[in-house]
């Protein structure tokens, strides 16, 4: 059998290959017989839109009941937020997602929620996967034998998630908000439907395939999204969501894309500023610096962890933490679970917009004259491992002295490398967790520059 190895956010692997029946079991063993280490005796279980998610799920029940364990799960697909908020109302000791959040479609994964809301912390991750067997159990209860055990009890995740939310938002001051939002087939689309009837829906509907497209909210996968809020001046904001919903993309009124580190800084203004919130700011490595800045100004703290919202969460289940988030889209607030949820960050800009009365253009300029104005992108290299472990090599050897037309001021190593240019520009380099890919990010002035300044990366790392 395959040797399974969790990435930043869980196991996750090609269907039928690596990801299989056999192996699915194997992972949720290791989980059961370390739950049981740690008298644990309740889980909740959750899929999301993606090929084989009842499937996979009803397997994963099948191995909890082999031990005992009992299993909350949803008969429906569900956001990762839902099956984490479900796991501190049903008072369960573990939640577990079928889903490989943003993932080409050939993937599922397997993800870990811990008791309070959020990711299972890495130490924790560590022993269980310190413990997958080599090979798979065999015959295991039925789901029949399960309910007639009591030892499945069936739940409406989606409805206690929505229930929660109109519990923390003035909904009927945000619905004069013209949306339009993105689902990219993911679990987030019936949530919107029902709180925004009226919102401009594309991709909600169940399509396990994602249309081919991984459902990653980034701007080259949501040119559908920009072209309809550019062709539709009544149109104030555009969201979109990843394949569990607990990533976010943003569009302003004129289908410009608004990336995380914007979102982020919009957050934090929101929080401190309008709701007047306190709490130390926890950003991932590659986030922008204009974030420190921003909590400088308030006087607040700031982190910086490796990447991967696991690092975020284990620091807010132990601290006061009023934003945090990475630059992939995973951004959680204070006042909800400590879990990045695409849906609740959409909705917090939204109360922002509907309060103030300001357009997202507008209250980007309330942060460009605080921060300064910027841009960012990211590229993502699809080439061989030997090529990835070559550029690595010599990032980590110091032979990165100039990157184009700048030099290389300093050079810091979280999570990676970043190397630290004039003017607050930025280039970074690091392997993906999650896809065989080698990611370069840029922060510079304006558009133009950071695309000549990721071209020139390419050209010096490959070089």
């Amino acid at each position: 059998m395959s040797k399974i190895k969790f990435g930043t956010d869980g196991w996750r692997a090609i269907i039928a290959k690596d990801y299989t029946v056999d192996n699915v079991k194997r992972v949720t063993e290791a989980t059961a017989r370390w739950m049981l280490q740690k008298s644990m005796n309740k889980v909740v279980v959750g899929y999301d839109c993606r090929f084989g998610g009842k499937m996979f799920s009803e397997v994963v029940a099948s191995i909890f009941g082999n031990f005992n364990i009992k299993v909350v799960i949803d008969k429906n697909f569900v956001s990762t937020p839902m099956v984490s908020l479900g796991v501190t109302r049903y008072d369960a000791d573990l939640g577990v997602v079928i889903t490989a959040s943003h993932n080409p479609p050939s993937y599922n994964g397997f993800k870990l929620k811990s008791s309070f809301g959020g990711p299972t912390l890495p130490v924790h991750i560590a022993e269980v996967e310190a413990i997958i067997p080599e090979t798979p159990l065999g015959s295991t209860p039925s789901i029949k034998e399960l309910e007639e055990r009591g030892l499945i009890e069936y739940a409406d995740l989606e409805q206690l998630y929505l229930d929660h939310v109109k519990a923390n938002f003035d909904l009927p001051l945000m619905e004069n908000i013209n949306l339009a939002y993105d689902a990219m087939y993911g679990a987030g689309q019936n949530v919107i439907r029902r709180l925004f009837p009226k919102a401009t829906l594309l991709h909600c509907e169940y399509n396990p395939s994602f249309d081919g497209q991984a459902p990653e909210p980034i701007h080259r996968n949501l040119k559908e999204l920009s072209d309809t809020l550019k062709n539709n001046p009544g149109l104030e904001l555009g969201v979109a969501n990843d394949g569990d919903a607990d990533r976010i993309g943003l569009y302003d009124e004129d289908g410009e894309f608004v990336d995380s580190h914007h979102i982020l800084l919009l957050l934090l203004y929101y929080m401190k500023e309008y709701k007047l919130l306190d709490g130390k700011v926890i950003v991932t490595f590659s986030v922008t610096n204009k974030m420190k800045n921003l909590a400088e100004q308030y006087g607040l703290d700031l982190e910086v962890t490796k990447i991967g919202f696991k690092y975020i969460a284990e620091i807010m289940t132990e601290e006061d933490v009023l934003v945090g988030g990475e630059e992939s889209g995973g951004l959680a607030i204070k006042g909800h679970i400590p879990e990045r949820d695409g849906i609740w960050i959409a909705l917090t800009i939204m109360e922002f917009m509907a309060k103030t009365g300001k357009s997202l253009k507008e209250l980007i300029q309330d942060i460009y004259a605080k921060v300064g104005s910027f841009k960012f992108d990211r590229d993502d290299l699809h080439i061989t491992e030997q090529e990835k472990q070559d550029i690595i090599a010599k990032c980590a050897n110091g032979e990165i002295k100039r990157i184009g037309d700048y030099e290389v001021l300093d050079t810091e190593t979280i999570d990676g490398f970043k190397f630290v240019l004039e003017n607050e520009q930025w280039v970074m380099v690091r392997p993906s967790g999650t896809e065989p890919v080698l990611r370069v990010y840029a922060q510079s002035m304006d558009n133009d520059s950071v695309r000549k300044l990721l071209n020139d990366a390419h050209k010096t790392l490959q070089a």
